[in-house]
């Protein structure tokens, strides 16, 4: 497998973890806005979806892991891709991640096999499963963030930009800052009762928080696919936590993208592999 292949699932891995709403930081979230209907969602909703959300916001935060299984699906000029990514999150100081994913389609980039991945503060390291060409027989391959830059370009700046977003609360900030969070009511999420609260983000919202360079990456591709906002959707359980998160987007490429939280406060291993089974890759 070689190395271009593998750079393309890492911004894949960062962007199902974070989310669209991982590019907004959620700075109006302090306003008054939300709104929509309190009728069907006990005693939260009594709270008001506003009121309710900044509780679970507060409390998704401050537990600072969780465990992840997230699938997305996106249809683009190449065909339909679906991706999965599980493992753990650890933003106790700064966003990690020990994961694996797999991206299969017609077209795959990495062949439909799983990438472990470790996402620390410093640098992504990637293991397809065996030692890649010219690698010198070693299976971890290490991203410095600047090297991510320098071969994607925007797409690789904004990985670490994403990444410092990902946490679970964010995207309760984002449906926050909306202004159009509203309750569904009560469902069930794998056996546990949860709220459920819907809203609609634009897509200029989502990227306003970005540097400029991302931005303007970010826009030509939303406009590209033809996507002005997206509709999310997060259940929120008795304890304040985010249990699930969807997203979908319309327009010329839709992608629907699932992700389900659970385990809060669980140890995540974000400890990189040793020097002499990993390969720096360059930053060309």
């Amino acid at each position: 497998m070689r190395s271009t292949r593998i750079t393309a699932a890492v911004a894949g891995v960062v962007l199902l973890v974070g989310g669209l709403s991982a590019c907004n930081d959620g700075s109006k979230a302090s306003g008054s806005g939300g709104g929509g209907s309190d009728a069907a969602g006990g005693d939260k909703a009594a709270q008001g979806p506003v009121e309710a959300l900044k509780a679970a916001k507060e409390a998704t935060a401050a537990k600072n892991s969780a465990k992840f299984d997230g699938t997305t699906e996106t249809t683009t000029s190449n065909g339909r891709f679906k991706q999965t990514t599980k493992g753990g999150l650890d933003w106790s100081q700064g966003m990690q991640m020990n994961v694996e994913n797999t991206l299969t389609g017609d077209k795959s980039p990495t062949g439909g096999k799983p990438i472990k991945a470790l996402y620390t503060q410093d640098a992504v390291y990637m293991n397809a499963g065996a030692a890649m060409p010219g690698a010198g027989g070693k299976p971890w391959v290490k991203y410095s963030y600047e090297a991510l830059s320098k071969q994607m370009g925007a797409s690789g700046t904004a990985v670490k930009d994403v990444l410092d977003n990902a946490n679970p609360s964010q995207p309760i900030d984002v449906l926050i800052a909306s202004g159009t969070a509203k309750v569904v009511g009560k469902e069930k999420v794998n056996g546990v009762e949860a709220t459920h609260y819907t809203g609609t983000v634009t897509m200029a919202d989502l990227s306003k928080n970005l540097g400029k360079e991302i931005r303007d990456a970010v826009q030509k591709q939303l406009e590209q696919g033809g996507a002005k906002s997206e509709k999310l959707d997060l259940w929120i359980d008795g304890d304040n936590l985010l249990v699930k998160k969807e997203e979908h987007v319309a327009g010329k490429m839709p992608t629907d993208a699932t992700a389900f939280y659970s385990d809060y406060g669980t140890k995540v291993s974000v400890e990189a592999p040793p020097a002499s089974q990993t390969m720096t890759a360059p930053a060309a």
